[in-house]
């Protein structure tokens, strides 16, 4: 199963821009859930002249009961955006958060 958790889903019906893996080991087990990969996407959407590139950056995280895309964050963050959100993740314990939230997902979807 395959949970897309944005509000439009047509916004990443397509090949990200860029993907950054924080988690690939498959050997992590959360509430009964095998999570084999864990990745931050980039989507990018649209250029203003003042304010620069808007860029969706959505999570993903594959379990061996389905996997979830949702939004992590949006809006004009600029080019380094996916590796800056990459780092806080990795460096403030944000993966586990968005693992938790991806199982939640998931299970709603399921039930």
């Amino acid at each position: 199963m395959k949970v897309i958790d944005l509000h439009d889903p047509k916004r990443v019906n397509k090949t990200p821009d860029d993907v950054a893996v924080l988690f690939s080991s498959g050997s992590f087990i959360q509430d009964s859930f095998i999570i084999s990969t864990v990745e931050l996407r980039l989507y990018r959407e649209r250029v203003d002249e003042k304010l620069g590139l808007y860029s969706l950056i959505t999570s993903f995280v594959d379990t061996d009961k389905g996997s979830v895309e949702m939004i992590y964050d949006e809006g004009f963050r600029g080019e380094n955006s996916l590796p800056r959100a990459a780092e806080f993740l990795t460096s403030n314990l944000g993966i586990s958060g968005l693992i938790l939230r991806s199982i939640i997902s998931l299970r709603e979807k399921t039930l």
